[in-house]
């Protein structure tokens, strides 16, 4: 099993936690980054999925 992670957004440092997920945008906790919509946005400055990295455990 792969450990939960968390991804951050390059422009603005807002951070998806796996474990936590978005349930308030419909993603459940324990979702992993890559099953987000490619649609998706960041919730703080709007850019897509592309300009975020997974933070180093």
């Amino acid at each position: 099993m792969t450990q939960a992670a968390q991804w951050m957004c390059s422009p603005c440092g807002f951070i998806y936690d796996e474990t936590v997920g978005m349930p308030e945008d419909g993603i459940p906790a324990g979702t992993p980054f890559e099953s987000i919509p490619d649609d998706w946005e960041c919730p703080d400055c709007g850019v897509g999925k592309a300009d975020f990295f997974r933070v180093p455990d």
